[in-house]
């Protein structure tokens, strides 16, 4: 058996055996104890939690999300005229006018649109600080490579709508 002495704690002395622990001192009663003296037995399993069940909670499916609270009409009717910029203009009003220009939403990126014209195909974004158009080679023009083009968003509605509607 060995024998660990401390100087930390006054007049104590710990013995370890690999099955036995001992601990002795002059102000407790000696304790000897196996270290595991039975084999453990769990009543209930490892994962067992004490909280309560929970409920799920589902959110709107993507196509009842889509259902605007006012109809597209109203929105078109809400947009500022042609000649002002395009960034005072909502986003309803905005995602409004690129479903009249026969632009598609992505149900990837809600950010996407895409639009399939007879002479090309093509991506609109609507980034952070401009309005991205991708014209795409895969499309029934003649291209030989995807064309991108970006426009402010300080331009009109109607400039915008004229240059990108223009095609590649």
């Amino acid at each position: 058996m060995s024998i660990i002495s401390s100087s930390t704690l006054t007049n104590s002395n710990v013995s370890l055996h690999p099955s036995l622990l001992t601990i002795s001192t002059s102000q407790f009663p000696v304790f000897q104890t196996t270290l595991f003296p039975k084999p453990f037995h769990f009543l209930q399993p490892l994962s067992f939690s004490h909280r309560k069940p929970t409920i799920p909670v589902f959110c709107k499916s993507p196509e009842a999300a889509e259902e605007p609270s006012i109809p597209e009409d109203e929105w078109l009717q809400k947009l500022p005229e042609k000649t002002k910029p395009l960034y005072p203009h909502s986003l309803p009003c905005i995602e409004a006018w690129l479903k009249s220009l026969g632009f598609q939403q992505s149900k990837v990126d809600r950010a996407m649109w895409l639009v399939h014209k007879p002479d090309w195909h093509a991506h609109l974004a609507l980034d952070i600080t401009d309005l991205n158009i991708r014209y795409l080679k895969t499309g029934p023009g003649n291209l030989d490579k995807d064309m991108e083009r970006r426009f402010s968003y300080a331009l009109s509605r109607e400039d915008i709508e004229n240059a990108v509607l223009g095609g590649p």
